[in-house]
């Protein structure tokens, strides 16, 4: 295991001494004692990993030096040792950044002892993250996180690859299902922010009264329900990414909130006076034309240039060709991956059924439908009759296939009595036929309830 290089800053060689003598017990710990703030700072390229030190020194205040040492590295781990026990110095140097405040008295060296232990363990599961998060980019190669040969999705991967290079705002347009927020998250991942924060947020999820506290945080007795200060979404995301789905579901006059946000670069809590600089990249989508909102007078004009960035649109699945096999695939193998199940194959029939189809729902529709297929096949082969159409717009397949008129007629009828109930009465009225057609219909077994 690698030495834990901690720094002791303190004046008093005896107690110095003592407090060097007690850690070096670890056999993990590097310890270099200094007399003065100076001879710390002068030393810091020696890039310890914690510094101690004490509160009074001769040549200047543990809270300058902290600030000094702060200056030159901001994420290095500062615990003040000190012989004041006024309450209010402990809690501004807290308030301040230090990692940590000990009273020197006859049980410093062991309140110490267990400091730096927790300290330590602290930046262990940091530097754990942060190796989490570089595989978690890699994982993200666009090809593996996006599946698909077609030449419309490698259009879409040559821009995707534009975004990474720079921080311009990209604005995401594409049907529902048709990945989004994947596209979102690859960028970041592929991103020198990839180490930060990915925050995601759904415009249409979010109560209105709620949307500005949420993105913008609100402070402690803002509002009925606010016990506590809280960061929002963009102060969670600085020095990362914020992705705002469903970007043109915003309200207006909170469109230009987010409007002044993005031109000054700082946010405001609701209910406070404090601006917190902001360093993000804004990725946005919808599945609406932000052009014609703006042009209908739903969305303000102003914001629309601020965030349209680079335009990516997503194909749906209906304009990939064999993609739509290459998925159905994919996802037969994870379902039956995370089921322990025996691999999954799928017939020609089904293979023939799927392309045939056009996917309203798009990708999502399409897990949806082959994991209810793994479920419902004997065996190990997904067969036709497995697949059903789960869309809500089944109709609209309706005329895909070449049939009779009348056997037209016989599919839209049934498809009416089940979305009114078998009501033969309204079905009738909605269609402007006789029901005694309907009636007739189901007399001669043509159509069945």
């Amino acid at each position: 295991m690698q030495a834990y290089n901690i720094f002791i800053v303190e004046d008093d060689p005896w107690y110095g001494e003592i407090l060097e003598y007690h850690l070096s017990l670890n056999p993990d710990y590097h310890i270099t004692r200094y007399t003065s703030g100076k001879e710390c700072l002068d030393n810091l390229y020696k890039k310890p990993d914690l510094v101690s030190i004490d509160f009074s020194l001769p040549d200047m205040t543990g809270d300058q030096l902290f600030q000094k040492i702060r200056a030159t590295n901001d994420q290095l781990p500062v615990i003040v040792i000190s012989g004041q026990e006024e309450v209010s110095v402990a809690v501004d140097l807290l308030k301040n950044g230090v990692t940590d405040y000990i009273i020197k008295d006859d049980n410093t060296k062991d309140l110490l002892w267990n400091a730096i232990i927790k300290i330590r363990e602290r930046g262990t599961l940091k530097k754990q993250v942060e190796q989490l998060k570089e595989e978690l980019g890699q994982k993200f190669a666009f090809e593996k996180t996006i599946i698909g040969q077609s030449p419309a999705l490698k259009k879409t991967f040559v821009l995707m690859e534009k975004a990474t290079r720079t921080n311009i705002n990209v604005s995401i347009t594409g049907e529902t299902g048709t990945g989004k927020e994947v596209v979102s998250k690859a960028i970041h991942y592929n991103s020198d922010r990839k180490k930060k924060n990915f925050v995601a947020v759904n415009m249409a999820a979010i109560p209105r009264e709620l949307i500005e506290s949420e993105l913008f945080g609100h402070e402690k007795g803002a509002f009925t329900g606010a016990i506590a200060r809280k960061p929002g979404k963009f102060e969670e995301a600085n020095g990362g990414t914020i992705f705002l789905d469903e970007i043109a579901e915003m309200d207006l006059s909170l469109q230009s909130k987010l409007l002044r946000v993005l031109q000054e670069r700082e946010v405001t809590r609701v209910g406070g006076n404090e601006k917190v600089k902001l360093d993000i990249r804004l990725i946005v989508a919808t599945h609406k034309n932000l052009a014609e909102e703006v042009a209908n007078g739903n969305f303000r004009e102003d914001l629309y240039y601020r965030i349209i960035g680079l335009p990516i649109e997503l194909p749906p699945l209906r304009e990939r060709g064999n993609d739509v096999l290459i998925l159905a695939k994919y996802f037969a193998d994870e379902f039956a991956k995370e089921n322990k199940l025996p691999p999954l194959s799928i017939a020609q029939e089904a293979k023939d059924k799927l392309m045939g189809y056009h996917f309203p729902g798009n990708i999502r529709e399409l897990k949806s439908m082959i994991d209810l297929a793994a479920v419902m096949c004997n065996g190990q082969e997904i067969q036709a009759e497995d697949i059903s159409y789960t869309s809500t717009r089944a109709g609209e397949n309706i005329i895909q296939e070449e049939k009779t008129l009348r056997q037209y007629n016989r599919d839209i009828i049934t498809l009416f009595l089940k979305k009114y109930d078998n009501d033969v009465i309204k079905v009738a009225d909605k269609l402007d036929i006789g029901k005694s057609t309907i009636y007739k219909m189901l007399q001669q077994k043509e159509i069945a309830v």
